[in-house]
């Protein structure tokens, strides 16, 4: 009974401290740079993905020759994937530099980096 209360004593400790990194300016900061980066890249992606098969199922274009026998809907797919690996680089680059923020939110607040909230 007494190790029941003990953990439910931690574990509403650990939502209290989540609060109050909830509320920090760092913690903020770290949601906006976050959102600033994620918001537009989800939308670039899903466009262009959704793009691809309604350009295919309603238009013409696409089956049009780009170089020789190659139609543009090859180009298209192609560019699909190299935009798929651009955005994978560009989001890990980011992500350390988020992971090196979120760092900083738990050293403010008293949190070691591996203590799990």
């Amino acid at each position: 009974m007494t190790n029941r209360v003990q953990k439910s004593s931690q574990k509403q400790q650990k939502v209290q401290d989540f609060e109050k990194i909830a509320r920090s300016s760092k913690y903020l900061e770290l949601t906006k740079a976050k959102k600033r980066f994620l918001v537009p890249s989800v939308i670039i992606f899903f466009s262009l993905y959704l793009l691809f098969p309604i350009l295919t199922s309603y238009t013409t274009f696409l089956n049009t020759p780009a170089i020789g026998v190659i139609s543009w809907t090859w180009l298209y797919a192609l560019s699909l994937f190299i935009m798929t690996w651009v955005l994978v680089t560009i989001y890990m680059k980011r992500a350390a530099v988020f992971d090196k923020m979120a760092e900083e939110v738990l050293k403010e607040n008293g949190v070691e980096g591996g203590q799990d909230l």
